[in-house]
């Protein structure tokens, strides 16, 4: 699920709930179905933008240098991700 998805559902329900006058005798109220599809709509775009926007705020350093004591060359991998939420 993505962006654009969200956006899909989004449209699906705004025609739901907008420009479909059908009487289905009471069983199905589409307008109520079309005011759902479009709230899950926002929903799913929102996380999607959270989730893609959190993705590139990750940041990932390598150092190598050598040990002076034992001579051994020494590798130190770090991640920051300057999360906001966390």
């Amino acid at each position: 699920m993505g962006i654009g998805t969200g956006i899909a559902l989004f449209v699906i329900g705004a025609i739901l709930a907008f420009a479909v006058n059908i009487d289905l005798g009471g069983v199905v109220d589409l307008a109520l179905i079309g005011y759902i599809l479009m709230g899950a709509g926002v929903v799913v775009f929102l996380l999607s933008l959270i989730f893609v926007l959190r993705r590139r705020q990750t940041v990932a350093t390598t150092r190598t240098a050598v040990d002076p004591a034992s001579g051994e060359q020494v590798t130190r991998s770090t991640r920051d991700s300057n999360d906001p939420l966390v």
